[in-house]
């Protein structure tokens, strides 16, 4: 048993300990998330989770946290901040300005530094352990993007934000450049208020998606998402998608980068998520390069090594394949041409896609 404390000023403290520990705000869910349920099973029947088979394993554990973790009477919600420490003014233009550049591999910007898994569960176990020493023992769990979760709703009840028609959370004081994680306790907390929706009429995020994932406000078909295509989907890229992945080879960030929130995204003071080396402003050839051993040592500790090599060369072959067509490069062609033979047949299918473009008429 916890000994006797006042909820409300422990909450007071937890929110301090969070600010020590680089967490970006602290807030506090109930459990009753029987609201979201609908929304839920209507997704799912959809299909719109595509190959996320554990989304529909779960079922409706996602909206019952006391079923995922007996005991949960309460939910801690955190965001960490993850825009690199030097990012510059203006960094979302210099961003989309990159898409622009046919033979240069875009990775996301979530992506570029160490794997958030790791950074934000290890500062929430840190945070449950300094309430355990406070109170005695604690009935706890930390998660991070790592369960049956309904992350953005408990943030949106918490008062991390609101959700944005993208589905991602917004914050006015953060935009939507942040992790999101959860400490599911067994001791009541007072939830903390939610906050107003402040997307209005805009609908930038839903006009700017290259592939229309985006269906309607906070409506997504995940099937169609770039960062569905590129990290959760393991087969074949659909043909019809390829060419609007453009020079995306991990993830995609153009909703965020529209979005007139993110010109309040804060910079991290952690250095876990500065860029790691061989990740920003690097061309399609020298990634393409990269053997197996060597995306293993550049994407140790990195969230990008879960996709493995033949996807990662998946990828970076169907952008080539669209540099290509906007104009003939002898060393995208050579590149492809050296792995035509590749012994897995998802690389070597992408691959000679990639070289039919070549040989189709370029844009005008």
């Amino acid at each position: 048993m916890t000994s006797d404390f006042d909820a409300a000023q422990l909450v007071t403290q937890i929110q301090a300990w969070g600010q020590e520990l680089a967490l970006s705000q602290i807030g506090v869910a109930g459990i009753d998330l029987s609201a979201a349920e609908p929304g839920l099973s209507a997704w799912l029947a959809a299909g719109f989770h595509g190959e996320m088979d554990y989304m529909a394993r779960h079922g409706m554990k996602r909206a019952r946290p006391a079923e995922l973790v007996p005991g949960t009477v309460s939910v801690i919600t955190a965001r960490l901040d993850y825009l690199p420490q030097d990012t510059p003014e203006g960094w979302q233009a210099i961003e989309l300005q990159r898409l622009q550049r046919p033979g240069e591999a875009i990775v996301s910007l979530y992506a570029r530094g160490r794997d958030y898994h790791k950074v934000l569960r290890h500062r929430l176990q840190k945070l449950a352990e300094r309430i355990e020493a406070a109170i005695g023992p604690l009935g706890h769990r930390v998660f991070t993007d790592s369960a049956p979760v309904l992350e953005a709703e408990l943030a949106q009840r918490s008062g991390q934000g609101w959700r944005g028609k993208h589905t991602l959370v917004l914050n006015r004081e953060g935009g939507s450049m942040f992790f999101l994680g959860e400490i599911y306790v067994d001791i009541a907390l007072p939830p903390s208020e939610p906050v107003t929706d402040h997307c209005g009429a805009c609908t930038a995020c839903i006009d700017v998606c290259p592939t229309q994932a985006i269906l309607g406000p906070q409506r997504l078909d995940a099937r169609r998402c770039i960062s569905y295509l590129t990290i959760e989907h393991a087969g074949p890229i659909p043909e019809d998608l390829r060419p609007l992945i453009g020079n995306r080879i991990y993830g995609c960030d153009d909703c965020q980068l529209i979005c007139p929130w993110n010109k309040f995204a804060q910079r991290s003071p952690l250095a876990d998520f500065d860029p790691r080396e061989g990740l920003t402003g690097v061309t399609l050839v020298e990634l393409f390069a990269w053997s197996e051993e060597e995306f293993l040592r550049r994407t140790e500790g990195s969230p990008i090594r879960r996709i493995g090599h033949q996807r990662w060369l998946r990828n970076i072959a169907v952008a080539m394949g669209n540099a290509l067509r906007q104009g003939d490069d002898a060393g995208i062609r050579t590149a492809l041409t050296a792995r035509a033979e590749h012994p897995d047949a998802l690389v070597r299918e992408h691959v000679g896609w990639a070289l039919m473009r070549y040989r189709e008429s370029p844009l005008p």
